[in-house]
């Protein structure tokens, strides 16, 4: 005949309180490590947080315009959906994402999976569509102490350095003066269809060539994008004959051939490229093809969530916010102990109770 022990729930309730203590006292052993190269992370977001702050104040001093309901942070380098100069559809929520400053932290973490150090060679190729991506390029650069030969396509989609008067060059110029950056771009195309703004009207194309010629940039406007994408190879080549590694920033005609081979390399670090089937080999698919590291900047928000960066985040995140910087672990000591310990309680209570249970029913059966 089976008669539950008398201890019974007072053991449950003991075990149950014990297991609670044990909980928070593992809860309470998180560390917080910091991750690898946090202070180069840490300096290249603080940079980007320097030049885009400078950006605004000046854009702000300036009167420019700014849309509060689609530049929510006032920002100022939220440029407006459509002029004369927008090339394409683009994403808002994706511009929005690149304020963050904690952007060039990622910059850093994929340059140094191309094992970037100080001195190495960088080409890079961008659009005016992400001009805060630029930055952080530019920021992770500096602190790394890296040679960046920079070939731009003016034209910009939507939300992008889209002003006419103050396009990715004049902001570059601005920082450059500043002496935020120690880069200028080297040479600079019309962007959009062909890389010749193909889908601009004249003045359009007009505002671009006239954009180039105040910031002193080398224009690049051959008579078709094969022929751009060959004179700009040619300006890569006059500055240094060997490259560490190739960025592309944005989907440029003439870095990546055509709109359908971008969304046929993943985003992120390439070793290597296997490029036999590409029929427009653009510039990235050169340097890959000599053996280039790339790094691949295309989807700004998938970028953003692989590293858990917040999507258009308002406001703007704290520099050194995010799992680039800091990661949370627990002890994993304590949490052993405190395992033992409740399997060693555990084993007690059922001990005693089978023998307290085995006494009362030797009792009840005598």
């Amino acid at each position: 005949m089976f008669v539950p022990s008398a201890k019974s729930n007072l053991s449950l309730i003991i075990l149950f309180i014990i297991s609670i203590l044990l909980f928070i006292w593992v809860n309470n052993s998180r560390m917080f490590i910091k991750e690898k190269d946090y202070s180069e992370k840490m300096e290249a977001a603080q940079l980007m947080k320097q030049a885009t702050d400078a950006l605004s104040e000046y854009r702000t001093f300036c009167g420019a315009y700014c849309d509060p309901e689609n530049d929510p942070n006032q920002s100022g380098i939220i440029g407006l959906k459509e002029t004369p100069i927008t090339t394409d559809r683009g994403s808002l929520e994706g511009k929005l994402t690149s304020l963050n400053p904690n952007y060039a932290a990622v910059i850093i973490s994929l340059f140094k999976k191309a094992k970037l150090s100080e001195g190495d060679r960088i080409a890079v190729s961008s659009t005016s569509s992400y001009p805060a991506i630029n930055i952080a390029i530019y920021s992770a650069a500096k602190v790394l102490g890296l040679k960046v030969v920079s070939i731009n396509s003016v034209g910009a989609s939507m939300f992008g350095a889209t002003d006419p008067e103050f396009t990715w060059l004049d902001m570059e110029s601005f920082l450059y003066n500043e002496g935020i950056f120690p880069y200028k771009t080297k040479a600079a195309s019309i962007g959009g269809g062909r890389d010749l703004g193909r889908g601009l009207n004249v003045l359009g194309r007009d505002m671009i060539l006239k954009a180039i010629e105040r910031n002193g940039v080398t224009l690049v406007r051959e008579n078709d994008l094969d022929g751009n994408i060959r004179k700009k190879m040619d300006i890569y080549r006059e500055s240094y004959k060997k490259y560490d590694a190739y960025i592309n920033i944005g989907g440029g005609l003439s870095s990546i051939g055509s709109s359908i081979n971008g969304r046929l390399i993943t985003d992120g670090y390439h070793r290597n490229i296997h490029n036999n089937n590409i029929p427009r080999k653009g510039t990235m698919f050169e340097f890959a093809e000599n053996g280039t590291p790339i790094i691949h900047l295309a989807d700004v928000t998938r970028i953003a969530r692989s590293y858990e960066l917040p999507q258009a985040p308002v406001p703007i995140p704290e520099v050194g916010i995010g799992s680039m910087f800091v990661d949370e672990r627990y002890n994993v000591t304590i949490a052993i102990i405190s395992l033992f310990i409740l399997i060693a309680l555990i084993s007690i209570v059922i001990i005693f109770d089978h023998s307290q249970m085995k006494l009362r029913d030797d009792e009840v059966n005598a």
